[in-house]
């Protein structure tokens, strides 16, 4: 399991939801009634944030719960992933929240991976990254979703790393690659200087300036091998990582084209699982 979500985050997904109480429970008079909800999934997935799920129905004042799949695990067709027990108003004050969450971080989750299986089709160990395109508001539960898949960060955020696109040098005018690599260097000397290329002759300029990492953007498997033959001899050769439109379609051939890292935000766009909740009464 990754992480958990914090308490905190938990109720405000509860008070946005359920803020003035369940109009539906409340009016029909049945809050009191006790039963039990049992979260199950349709279809294999890659489970994600039960344990959350879980959580929420504890905080929404449920009685009891057993979480049989954590994040991360393989669940087939048909399989349990969560139960809980409370009164009625409990029950529905976090159902249908906790199913959301679940069926939207275990959709990415199994995207996820089946993007790194298909890279390590084509090369045995290669690391898949997801990117920070996760929608705003969301990026501990889309991060969470990435890593019970397998894959990891790319980056956390603009503070925790250094990564130069077009539209920076957009700004450095002609001064040579070697010069702002220098001053990034000297700044930011903690942290590895990764470069963006947008094609084979801009990959062997960034990396003869020396940048610790290249991100090749939207180059054909053919371009990406080019790219890691023209750069093999130098005496200093940066990892290679590619990005732009990797998916488990082309992932192995990324990843057989000599990349040493696949970078997408291809999980991110995934459909959510499919999760039923049943919930039964408890004999009187």
């Amino acid at each position: 399991m990754p992480f958990l979500l914090p308490d905190d985050r938990l109720l405000a997904m509860l008070r946005e939801d359920v803020p003035y109480g369940d109009a539906t429970t409340l009016g029909l008079g049945i809050g009191g009634r006790r039963g039990q909800a049992v979260f199950r999934t349709r279809t294999i997935i890659t489970a994600c944030c039960t344990e959350d799920a879980e959580r929420l129905m504890l905080l929404a004042g449920c009685t009891a719960t057993r979480q049989f799949a954590a994040s991360g695990a393989q669940v087939e067709a048909g399989g349990d992933l969560l139960v809980a027990e409370g009164d009625a108003a409990a029950l529905h004050r976090a159902m249908k929240v906790a199913q959301t969450l679940i069926e939207v971080a275990s959709g990415i989750a199994t995207r996820a991976r089946r993007i790194l299986r298909a890279a390590r089709e084509g090369r045995s160990g290669i690391m898949v990254a997801c990117t920070r395109k996760h929608v705003p508001g969301a990026k501990d539960v889309m991060l969470k979703a990435i890593m019970a898949g397998g894959c990891v960060p790319h980056r956390l955020g603009l503070s925790d790393s250094v990564l130069v696109f077009a539209q920076h040098r957009a700004f450095l005018g002609r001064t040579p690659p070697h010069l702002w690599v220098a001053q990034l260097r000297a700044a930011q000397p903690e942290r590895k200087i990764t470069v963006e290329a947008e094609s084979v002759d801009e990959a062997v300029w960034f990396a003869g300036a020396g940048v610790d990492s290249l991100q090749l953007d939207k180059l054909t498997p053919e371009q990406v091998a080019d790219a890691v033959r023209a750069i093999a001899a130098l005496p200093r050769k940066p990892l290679i990582a590619v990005a732009g439109g990797v998916n488990e379609a082309n992932a192995a051939a990324y990843a057989a084209a000599g990349a040493d890292l696949l970078v997408t935000s291809a999980a991110y766009a995934a459909p959510p699982a499919d999760v039923s909740v049943t919930v039964t009464e408890f004999p009187t």
